[in-house]
C-alpha cells in the first residue's frame, strides 16, 4: 500500500501536565504517515481518489490548538482517530508528535510519542433462543453499530438452527456481521459483553439457553490467545449456524489458522456430517 507523508507541522501548543507549559505554550512537531491506494489517483489526475495533505493538515492543526491536553499521548490518539474517521481512503495512520522543549534538565534533541491506528475488521456470530429472538438480534446488531468508532459493514441473513451442545432448549435464531472499529480486541470485547449483560444475558448453563450471545469470530488476521479471549474462535469450524451465515456475508475470508476460506470450511463440515462425522 502506498504512503503520505506530511512531516513536522510546526505548532505552539499548551499541552503538558505542569502549570508553566499550559500557560506560556511550547514548540510541538507533529508528522504522519498515512496509508492510502494512490493508484488511481497517480494514473488519472484525480486529487479525489487519493487523499489532500493540505487539508489533512488543516485539520490536525485545528484540532490540535483547540484545547490543551495533559499528555501528547493522547495527542497522537484524537488525531489517528479525526484522520481515520474523516478521510475513509486513509487505511492506517502513523502519528508522531514531538516535544523539543520538554521539561528535561538535561541535553536533549525531544521528547516524542508514536503511534500507528487503523481500522480493524472483525467478524461477530449471534445468536438467541429466548423471548422475541429476531427482535433480540436486531437489537444487539443496533446497539453493536452504536459503539464508539464502530460500524456494522455487512449483516447476515437471521437463520433458525438447532441447538449446539447442550440439546435441550429451543431453537436458535442467528446471524454473522461484519464490523469495521478503531477499538482493540480486548476494548471491543468489553463492550460486547457489556452489550449481553444490558440486555439481560446470565450465563447458568455452557451452552445453554441464552437472550443474547456475540462471540468473536475473528479480529483482522490476528491470532490472540489470552484468558478472557480467543480469537479465532476455537469453534468456528465446528458449527454450522456460524459458518452458514459467515459464508453469506464473507465466503472468501481464509481462517487464518486453517488456511482454508469459510466456504471451503463450511462444505467439508457439511460433508463430514453427511458422512456420519
Amino acid at each position: 500500500m502506498d504512503k503520505i507523508y506530511i512531516n513536522n507541522l510546526e505548532f505552539i501548543g499548551f499541552h503538558g501536565v505542569f502549570s508553566e507549559e499550559k500557560k506560556l505554550g511550547q514548540k510541538f512537531l507533529v508528522s504522519l504517515e498515512l496509508t492510502v491506494d494512490t493508484r488511481e489517483a497517480g494514473k488519472t489526475g484525480d486529487l479525489t481518489k487519493s487523499v489532500h495533505y493540505g487539508l489533512v493538515a488543516q485539520d490536525v492543526e485545528k484540532l490540535f490548538l483547540e484545547k490543551s491536553i495533559d499528555l501528547i499521548e493522547t495527542c497522537a490518539e484524537n488525531i489517528a482517530e479525526m484522520v481515520l474517521k474523516k478521510y475513509e481512503l486513509v487505511k492506517e495512520v502513523k502519528v508522531i508528535v514531538k516535544k523539543p522543549w520538554a521539561p528535561l534538565q538535561m541535553h536533549f534533541e525531544n521528547v516524542a510519542v508514536e503511534i500507528t491506528r487503523k481500522w480493524h475488521r472483525v467478524y461477530l456470530s449471534l445468536g438467541s433462543n429466548i423471548g422475541n429472538k429476531r427482535k433480540n438480534l436486531l437489537e444487539a446488531i443496533r446497539k453493536i453499530g452504536e459503539l464508539e468508532n464502530t460500524e456494522v459493514v455487512k449483516s447476515s441473513t437471521i437463520l433458525e438452527t438447532e441447538p449446539f451442545g447442550y440439546l435441550e432448549q429451543d431453537n436458535f435464531l442467528n446471524a454473522c456481521l461484519e464490523v469495521k472499529t478503531l477499538m482493540t480486541a480486548q476494548e471491543f470485547l468489553k463492550e460486547i459483553l457489556q452489550i449481553e449483560l444490558d440486555m439481560g444475558r446470565v450465563r447458568e448453563i455452557k451452552w445453554g439457553p441464552r437472550i443474547i450471545d456475540i462471540d468473536i469470530l475473528f479480529y483482522d488476521k490476528e491470532i490472540i490467545e489470552e484468558d478472557n479471549l480467543a480469537v479465532p474462535h476455537p469453534w468456528i469450524c465446528e458449527r454450522e449456524f456460524v459458518l452458514d451465515p459467515l459464508s453469506e456475508i464473507a465466503p472468501n475470508y481464509i481462517h487464518p489458522l486453517e488456511k482454508k476460506t469459510i466456504t471451503m470450511l463450511a462444505r467439508k463440515l457439511k460433508e463430514r456430517e453427511a458422512n456420519g462425522n
